[in-house]
């Protein structure tokens, strides 16, 4: 049986990975600037400062749109938690650290560009957005010990939780969020929302492509072990937005309107990255492995059934709604 790997001896195994992709990001990424994306000609004062206040009919955004722009603005604010577990799990000498530092300089932007949007345009109500900023951000967020299920016996497993379940969780989640900001953008019905969140999307498939190098990496360097921290990751994922205010509400309203749904996460973002690291058909794995394996497959089978189950509530409820919005136009 192969040992597994101690969470330093990880880490000088995959830094010359780390290195080559952070060296090839560099390449890659595009420098971009956020004031760039937002329709300044479009503001004005609010009441502090002699004008009128966030009115709802201001905005023209709808219901979904402005849970999902709430959503996902919400989750980039969060950065602060997502540097302290990636910085804590990787390293901030060589290159881990000019990674850390790299991308947390480019998550920001997100951040900054989506709330000038909104504040300019008055898409949302900007003082309830503040308050749920404040409530979320002083909550904090540690997406790979939640993800991971095993927040409560951190003590017990925290030699197991390391770079392996982090890498593995924000390759998930990187893309994940690429979905959700791409399909936002076609919600908002405006094609500077759409440009901006474009911007973006394209920043997290990059991000993506990193983590799932360094994941794909340790997959070959430890197989059983890698294995397993994608599995912990899969079987119990959780967006970074969970806990924030409305979090349930504005994920439903998402899920129901095709911008993140069950279907989606399976198809988009689980199975291209299983494919990717070949997880099906790779014969490397031991006996532990082959175990994980099974339990991944079966997880992945139930998931497809919750998936289709879904969709069938949802257009059954989706027909009603239309029912009866054409009943009383008819009506009128």
């Amino acid at each position: 049986m192969a040992r597994e790997l101690t969470q330093l001896e990880l880490l000088q195994e995959l830094e010359p990975v780390a290195e080559d992709n952070v060296n090839r990001h560099i390449k890659t990424a595009k420098n971009w600037n956020p004031h760039d994306y937002v329709p300044w000609d479009e503001g004005r004062n609010f009441a502090e400062l002699g004008g009128v206040d966030y009115d709802p009919e201001q905005s023209q955004l709808d219901e979904v749109a402005k849970a999902a722009m709430i959503t996902n603005l919400l989750t980039e604010d969060n950065l602060p938690s997502y540097h302290r577990v990636i910085a804590d799990n990787f390293s901030m000498d060589s290159a881990w650290g000019d990674w850390v530092g790299r991308w947390t300089a480019e998550e920001n932007r997100h951040g900054i560009v989506m709330r000038d949007y909104l504040v300019v345009t008055r898409g949302v109500d900007p003082v309830a957005l503040e308050e749920a900023r404040m409530i979320h951000m002083t909550n904090g967020y540690d997406p790979m010990l939640a993800a991971a299920g095993r927040a409560d016996e951190l003590e017990a497993h925290a030699d197991e939780l390391g770079i392996l379940h982090s890498v593995a969780y924000v390759t998930f989640q990187e893309l994940a969020t690429r979905v959700s900001h791409r399909n936002t953008g076609k919600a908002c019905n405006d094609p500077i929302a759409d440009r901006m969140l474009q911007r973006i999307a394209a920043d997290e498939n990059l991000h993506m492509i990193f983590y799932r190098n360094i994941c794909g990496a340790g997959m070959d360097i430890s197989p059983d072990q890698t294995l397993r921290a994608v599995t912990d990751i899969v079987t119990n994922f959780q967006m970074p937005g969970a806990g924030m205010p409305n979090f349930r509400r504005h994920g439903v309203l998402m899920a129901k309107h095709g911008i993140y749904d069950l279907r989606q996460h399976l198809e988009e973002v689980i199975m291209p990255v299983l494919r990717k690291w070949n997880v099906f058909d790779r014969t490397d794995f031991g006996p532990e492995g082959e175990k994980t394996r099974e339990e991944l497959a079966a997880f992945l089978e139930q998931l497809g059934k919750d998936a289709t189950r879904f969709e069938e509530m949802r257009d059954r409820a989706l027909a009603r709604e239309a029912a009866k919005a054409a009943k009383q136009a008819q009506a009128s």
